[in-house]
C-alpha cells in the first residue's frame, strides 16, 4: 500500500477515519491524501484554510499531500482515487438514518459504489467520543445540541455549513433535471 485517501469534512465525525488512516499510513509508509470536496455553490476559501491547517497537524513522519476539490463528493472523491492511483480510501459514514439520509443520502455508500479500489469505512462511534468521554459522536446525546447531519456544535438542527452544502445540492440536481433532452415534454 502506498497510496491512502482520507476525504475529510472537517466534522467531529470524521475524526475516527483520520485516525484509522494515519495509523495505515505510519504503519505501511504510505503517503496520506487528505482531500475536500466543496459543493457546487460554495465559497471555497474556508476549505482551503481548514485543508491546509490539518495538513500540518500530522507531524513529519507522514509524508501528506492535501487537495481541495469541488463538485459532488462521492464522484470527486472516486475520480481523485482513479488518477492519483489511490490504493486505498478511508472514509467514514455518519450513521444517518431514515429522513436525514434519504434527504442527503450517503457519500460513504456512494464512494464505495463508484471507488476504483478498496474502501475502508470507519463508523461514527469508532474511538471517537463525545462531550463526555465514552459518548460516541452519533449519539443521540450529542445530536441533541448539535447539527443532526455532522454533529459539530450547533444551536440550529442543521448548522449553516450543512444547510448551505444541501441547497447547493439541491439546485445541482434541480438544474441537471431542468437541461435539454432530459424532459419529458414534447419540443
Amino acid at each position: 500500500m502506498k497510496e491512502i485517501l482520507l476525504p475529510t469534512d472537517f466534522s467531529a465525525v470524521s475524526e475516527a477515519a483520520m485516525k484509522v488512516a494515519t495509523e495505515l499510513a505510519r504503519e505501511t509508509g504510505a503517503r496520506l491524501h487528505l482531500v475536500h470536496v466543496v459543493p457546487p455553490a460554495t465559497d471555497p476559501s474556508l476549505g482551503s484554510e481548514q485543508l491546509t491547517r490539518l495538513g500540518r497537524l500530522f507531524g513529519k513522519d507522514l509524508v501528506v499531500e492535501v487537495a481541495l476539490l469541488s463538485g459532488r463528493a462521492a464522484r470527486e472523491i472516486a475520480k481523485y482515487a482513479r488518477d492519483t492511483s489511490i490504493d486505498l480510501i478511508v472514509i467514514s459514514t455518519h450513521g444517518r438514518t431514515g429522513v436525514s439520509r434519504a434527504l442527503l443520502g450517503s457519500v460513504a455508500e456512494a464512494v464505495v459504489r463508484l471507488s476504483p479500489c478498496f474502501v475502508l469505512t470507519v463508523p461514527v462511534t469508532l474511538g471517537v467520543a463525545g462531550p463526555d468521554e465514552g459518548t460516541p459522536v452519533g449519539s443521540a446525546a450529542v445530536l441533541a445540541s448539535g447539527c443532526i447531519v455532522c454533529a459539530t456544535e450547533s444551536s440550529d438542527l442543521v448548522c449553516e455549513t450543512c444547510r448551505t452544502r444541501i441547497r447547493a445540492e439541491a439546485l445541482e440536481h434541480k438544474l441537471a433535471a431542468e437541461r435539454p433532452g432530459r424532459r419529458g415534454s414534447p419540443a
